[in-house]
């Protein structure tokens, strides 16, 4: 089944393309969720329209996220997280938890956008990746530290729990 593509659709092809796919994948996926259109020849002559219409969104697009990128350069988020031995955390911070904390900031970004291989465990400093658009990433700085008083309130439970037995 031949399909024109109406959206980037990863590891397929880009907006405008026009594919080869399993029938069962461009009816069960691909039409309804409204990624792409059956390759007749009346939508043949459609993509030339939607070509150019890509073209400008896309300039569009891409200058937006670099005005946002400027804005996102300079900012700096800090989490305060409980820790065990070894500056371990006992939960983690994830790309949720970036999204949430840049909407405190001011910054509207989709957790889905921001590109942590798994979720920081570990106190420190990293830089993690915003991907705003294809061409344009951006690096933030997130400080992990740790919670005040954290050791001293689990010494007490551990002596308590032993005297108790």
């Amino acid at each position: 089944m031949e399909v024109i593509l109406k959206e980037d659709v990863s590891k397929l092809g880009s907006r405008g393309d026009v594919v080869k796919v399993a029938e069962g994948y461009g009816r069960n996926f691909l039409l309804p969720k409204k990624l792409a259109i059956e390759a007749t020849p009346a939508n043949r002559a459609v993509i030339e329209q939607m070509k150019a219409a890509a073209v400008r969104r896309q300039a569009r697009e891409k200058g937006d996220a670099e005005n946002l990128s400027k804005q996102l350069a300079g900012v700096e988020l800090s989490f305060t997280r409980k820790s065990g031995e070894h500056d371990q955390l006992f939960g983690s911070v994830t790309s949720a938890d970036i999204a949430r904390e840049l909407e405190h900031k001011g910054f509207s970004i989709d957790r889905r956008k921001i590109q942590l291989d798994e979720p920081l465990k570990a106190i420190g400093d990293f830089s993690v990746s915003i991907k705003l658009h294809k061409d344009v990433v951006v690096a933030v700085k997130v400080t992990i530290q740790k919670e005040a008083g954290a050791e001293k309130a689990t010494v007490p439970e551990t002596e308590e729990a032993g005297t108790e037995a």
